[in-house]
């Protein structure tokens, strides 16, 4: 059974991976399972190119980003389990027991983060009742969203990135996977309120 389950390997999902991995020596977070699924193929990033994201040498690739990502969040947190090469087509359950069924495996968990992106062809069976139009997108482009309240579209499910509603700038999506990665710390710390720092002092 894991805590959490993030569902998608981009912007959004590998920093909320980050921010909750960052939290590991917390006493409320040491016993905490956590998982990713990295898959990466239709992430928006595999054509972007950036010269105006805090952090990132102009000039790179997203496509060189993605696995660099991943990499990074192995190597630094290596208690997120990472599961590639998979692909969420069906939630069932309620908080806090859901099951997450990709197109290979099952798997339960108590909190689901969704950061897909948010292009019309959104299939996932169990979430499609949340479906709207996206409200920071042009019309002619037909993106949707998930309906949510703070990122929060039901107990125990988030969405984050353009799916949340935000658009599409490396920097948003990254802020909104950390915030939602501190909901979640929140929630663990009995609901007082948290986030997770790293200091040289």
């Amino acid at each position: 059974m894991f805590d959490v389950l993030i569902v998608g390997g981009g912007v959004s999902g590998i920093s909320c991976a980050l921010v909750l991995g960052s939290a590991k020596n917390k006493a409320f977070v040491t016993d905490k399972k956590i998982g990713i699924f990295t898959h990466q193929k239709s992430s928006s990033l595999q054509e972007a190119i950036f010269y105006n994201a805090y952090g990132i040498t102009p000039g790179k690739l997203g496509s060189a980003l993605l696995p660099e990502s991943t990499q990074d969040l192995a190597q630094t947190y290596p208690h997120i389990a990472q599961i590639p090469n998979e692909k969420v087509i069906k939630i069932e359950g309620t908080y806090p027991e859901f099951r997450v069924i990709t197109n290979k495996n099952s798997y339960q968990t108590k909190n689901i983060v969704i950061g897909i992106g948010s292009a019309n062809t959104f299939a996932i069976e169990g979430l499609m009742q949340y479906i709207e139009p996206h409200k920071k997108a042009l019309p002619e482009k037909q993106r949707i969203q998930l309906k949510n309240d703070d990122h929060k579209v039901t107990d125990g499910i988030y969405v984050i990135g353009t799916l949340a509603g935000w658009r599409s700038q490396l920097a948003i999506a990254a802020g909104s996977g950390a915030a939602v990665a501190t909901d979640i710390l929140t929630l663990w710390n009995n609901g007082v309120q948290t986030h997770a720092h790293d200091s040289i002092r």
